[in-house]
């Protein structure tokens, strides 16, 4: 296979072209025509010679991202985007757009491992772990679908970004370098069931980036049975690592709560999340649960919503319950995929 170029850092991409017998300037011009002007082949980089250009094109490739179906909310311009990789394999994203700029929600992988048991995303299991490109790639292609420049990126779709670690550190590093897209990393915000020795990487790194941690359980033993990663990491380890991330960077950790009728909301898990939180610099995102066929869970109405909310806000808690965007359109996590890859089973059986 060929060598994938837009994985390539800046720095990376000199040497690559040095061993070329290339000038550096060439990385420069090689660099931009895949990070800021969103290439998708070589054939398109008309200010490089077509000597160089064909020698691109047998030594590295640039794979593809390919839009394959675009769902668009009536209710408020959420875009949902289904994309297909070179080895066939769905990914998802989202466009929302608010008034501060436009916020897209990127996959970090095909699959996911973690078995949460209210998501979509996780049925099927992980077929396999994204390229940085292929991160990227799902920027850059909605970008040029859209015309529009995204100013927020949030790592929260499909996939455990910290379950690929390599891959999503190098995509920080793209997405936020100088000479590409150059969007800023407090602009970008990523989500972890919890991986507590990944976390703990994560706060060397030097970024200001925000880190979400998927709580939803007030203990231990709530987590675990709603959550498979807790019987691995003791919900003590996981916040030491929260606190370790915000002392390293200075960054506020949000608290991701997926709010299930029934199971999660309930006075005790109010009152038990706020001793958990009340000690902490922190924000308190409260998500109630997007209905999945293949699954029990029910959404909880609006105003039991709110007044689990209103007892965390009584208890000093920094709490928002996320503005629901999209309802219309598959709007959960891996619905889209999911849908998409039962139908092509049905198609293939006829």
């Amino acid at each position: 296979m060929k060598k994938d170029i837009r994985s390539y850092g800046y720095t990376e991409l000199q040497k690559e072209l040095e061993h070329l017998g290339e000038k550096a300037f060439r990385a420069r011009q090689v660099y931009e025509w895949l990070h800021v002007k969103l290439s998708d082949s070589f054939a398109e980089m008309t200010n490089l010679s077509l000597k160089l250009r064909e020698k691109l094109d047998g030594e590295y490739e640039i794979f593809p991202v390919s839009p394959v179906e675009r769902q668009i909310s009536r209710l408020d311009g959420t875009n949902k985007f289904l994309f297909r990789l070179w080895d066939g394999n769905m990914v998802e994203s989202v466009l929302m757009r608010y008034k501060h700029g436009n916020s897209v929600c990127i996959s970090s992988q095909a699959g996911c491992r973690m078995g949460c048991a209210f998501c979509a995303s996780t049925i099927g299991g992980l077929k396999r772990n994204l390229t940085a490109s292929e991160m990227l790639g799902q920027i850059y292609q909605i970008q040029k679908i859209t015309g529009e420049r995204v100013s927020n990126v949030v790592v929260m779709g499909t996939g455990e970004p910290l379950d690929n670690y390599e891959n999503f550190v190098q995509f920080i590093r793209l997405l936020t370098d100088e000479h590409g897209l150059h969007i800023s990393q407090r602009n970008v915000t990523v989500s972890t069931c919890g991986i507590v020795p990944n976390m703990l990487r994560l706060a060397e790194e030097g970024f200001q980036i925000t880190l979400a941690l998927s709580l939803h359980g007030s203990t231990q033993e709530k987590r675990r049975k709603l959550m498979p990663v807790a019987n691995k990491y003791d919900l003590e380890e996981v916040l030491a690592a929260c606190d370790t991330y915000f002392e390293k960077t200075g960054r506020r950790v949000t608290f991701e709560y997926s709010l299930v009728h029934g199971v999660n909301d309930r006075e005790e898990d109010a009152r038990e999340l706020a001793a958990i939180l009340r000690p902490r610099n922190c924000h308190l995102n409260l998500i109630p649960v997007n209905p999945v066929k293949e699954r029990d869970f029910v959404r909880p109405s609006r105003e039991n919503a709110l007044n689990f909310k209103n007892k965390l806000e009584k208890s000093g808690i920094n709490v928002t319950i996320r503005r629901e965007m999209g309802s219309d359109i598959d709007g959960a996590c891996g619905q889209l995929r999911r849908r998409y890859a039962e139908e092509e089973k049905i198609v293939d059986e006829i």
